[in-house]
């Protein structure tokens, strides 16, 4: 059987192998001696910085919390989206600086759970401010079955990131200014979409994860288009040349039926590409043992 027929028929059922609070609720003097006083010596210059005897005062420590909640989007009318966050707490007193902001996107039958559930992202981004990598925090929200883009049902979880679910994560003080973006299968194309497109100024990196891409329309992937039209409006194979000056990652499982279709997307990325092709599948295990080094490529490209 022709091996692209075959990653064809199973790209969507790939892409649904990542299964797993309303308005938002859930950033001195001295008298100089008489004349016949010989001066005391000049005292030696006070050495700038720490001594061996005034060691700096260590780095205090971050931990990662969690916090969670739902709205209503004007993009998914009737249904409640529910999200996570996980950001380090930063210490307390003075002015507190804002964190830049990486948002995950989930795969097919996914939720926001995936993130802090299924990827246990929490403790990774833990493990990342551990060794000293630059404090970020870590954001989903639920996206259904829409592939991240606008439906012909009215849907349009895009928007719903960048007009309403990103903005609020700006008043939890998220810097807007520095975001990235990431996601697998159908968030890794969600995610390649979204930072092709440039609808989020602040996008600094992207990372995407067994990303669910292809090159031309197939009637059998109506889940996640509409039709020629639909296809061609988010072709991420076409809009390759958008990312040229954008930072990005793109890793896939030896293993996965989508690993040559990646490999055909990724070789025609203008550019410099992070990311690689170990051994693994299309699931949670390949992708919690990548989680640490793309949060590491996240978090050096948004310090």
């Amino acid at each position: 059987m022709d091996e692209s027929a075959l990653t064809r028929r199973r790209l969507l059922e790939l892409a649904g192998i990542g299964l797993g609070a309303a308005a938002f609720t859930a950033c001195t003097a001295r008298i100089a001696p008489a004349e016949m006083t010989p001066p005391a010596p000049a005292a030696p210059p006070v050495p700038a910085g720490p001594t061996a005897t005034t060691p700096p005062a260590p780095a205090v420590p971050l931990t990662v919390r969690t916090s969670s909640g739902s709205f209503v989007s004007a993009y998914r009318p009737g249904i409640a989206s529910h999200w996570s966050l996980a950001a380090p707490e930063l210490p307390p007193g003075g002015t507190q600086p804002e964190l830049p902001l990486a948002v995950f996107l989930h795969g097919l039958n996914g939720s926001h759970t995936v993130l802090l559930e299924d990827l246990a992202a929490q403790e990774a981004l833990q493990q990342h401010l551990d060794a000293g990598g630059t404090p970020f925090a870590i954001a989903a929200v639920d996206g259904g079955n829409t592939w991240w883009h606008p439906r012909a049902d009215g849907s349009d979880t895009q928007s719903m990131l960048v007009r309403e679910f990103v903005p609020f994560l700006g008043s939890q003080g998220c810097d807007l200014g520095r975001i990235g973006l990431f996601g697998l299968s159908m968030g890794g194309f969600g995610s390649l979409l979204l930072a092709s497109q440039g609808r989020l100024p602040g996008v600094r990196a992207v990372a995407a994860m067994s990303p669910a891409v292809w090159d031309h329309y197939d009637p059998r992937q109506e889940s996640a288009l509409d039709g020629p039209a639909d296809f061609a409006a988010h072709d991420v194979f076409a809009l390759r040349p958008r990312l040229a000056a954008l930072p990005k990652r793109v890793d896939c499982g030896t293993g996965d039926e989508l690993a040559s279709t990646v490999r055909a997307y990724r070789s025609g990325l203008p550019g410099e590409v992070e990311g690689e092709f170990r051994p693994g599948g299309h699931d949670y295990s390949y992708w919690r043992s990548v989680l640490p080094d793309v949060l590491s490529f996240l978090g050096y490209n948004l310090a």
